[in-house]
């Protein structure tokens, strides 16, 4: 369904019981809400929660900022690298941030749980240190803070991500060419394995929606907005960081660094896992969120 939050309309599915209590999934970089597994979704939903799933802005069918251009990102580390606050970008992550709190506003749900993968979990880190009185709970997905000095990619993966940022493409097909070769290559070895899974979603993602300008933008707003250490060390509400042992994308040692920013955080590493969401992996993870969603419910309903 359509709804307008923070002025934009988006593309969001409601899941479950509107009684139940609210988990707000915030999916990553380029990815539409499909990308969260339905057996994830269906898993929270029958431990007793409402799952709201959406489009960030600028993919799948939620807001396009058409005809805004993002500065290129070689450009844009420099300058921000001398000059920190200059705001190069259409738009940042608070703004995304902004977004999800509208789209509770919308569906007229006052707190939820929040859950961020990747730069989703970025964008949950300014949910909850913004907007504390919307969040009930906090988790993190191989996510980051983006902090000084954390390791990045590791060299293939940085090969493959400026081959594919040179490369442009125009087309699906030469879109989805690129985009199974760097999944392949994120994905743990589980996820590796189910090649043709992953080819139906690609597919299914673009005929829904091929956008290829929205990534650049998207890009363009987590280095605008930088480093997240300052905004996790103001997060309140109970946190749990979930990293993949294998991820070469974001290594765990990022997630560890947003838990030891987050007063209080548990960090749970799941071996076997990498950038991505194996099948296999996905009860475990749906017991833990549920267990950290339940234990903060309570602590809410607890007398200060």
């Amino acid at each position: 369904m359509q709804l307008i939050a923070n002025g934009l309309n988006f593309e969001v599915e409601d899941h479950g019981n509107p009684a139940d209590p609210a988990i707000l999934l915030v999916m990553g970089y380029t990815a539409q809400l499909l990308y969260w597994p339905m057996d994830f979704v269906n898993g929270l939903v029958e431990q007793g929660f409402r799952v709201v799933t959406f489009d960030n802005r600028d993919v799948g069918l939620s807001y396009k900022f058409d005809r805004v251009k993002a500065p290129s990102p070689v450009r844009q580390l420099i300058a921000k690298r001398f000059f920190p606050k200059r705001q190069m970008a259409p738009y940042n992550l608070s703004d995304m941030a902004n977004d999800a709190v509208g789209i509770l506003d919308s569906l007229k749900i006052g707190k939820a749980h929040i859950v961020g993968a990747s730069m989703g979990g970025m964008i949950g880190q300014l949910i909850a240190a913004d907007h504390p009185d919307r969040a009930l709970s906090f988790t993190p997905i191989m996510s980051s803070t983006n902090g000084a000095g954390l390791p990045g990619a590791n060299p293939d993966v940085r090969k493959v991500l400026f081959k594919t940022a040179r490369a442009k493409a125009r087309t699906p097909e030469e879109a989805l060419e690129l985009g199974l070769a760097f999944s392949s290559l994120i994905a743990s070895d589980e996820g590796r394995s189910r090649s043709d899974e992953r080819k139906a979603l690609m597919k299914l993602a673009q005929e829904r929606s091929f956008y290829p300008a929205g990534p650049k933008r998207q890009m363009a707003a987590i280095i605008d907005t930088g480093d997240l250490r300052p905004v996790a060390q103001r997060i309140a509400v109970a946190t749990l960081v979930i990293h993949g042992a294998d991820d070469p994308l974001i290594p765990a040692d990022c997630g560890r660094d947003i838990a030891s920013n987050v007063d209080g955080a548990r960090f749970e590493l799941i071996e076997g896992m990498g950038h991505d969401l194996p099948p296999s992996k996905l009860p475990m993870m749906v017991e833990m969120i549920a267990d950290h969603c339940r234990t903060a419910d309570q602590r809410q309903l607890q007398p200060a």
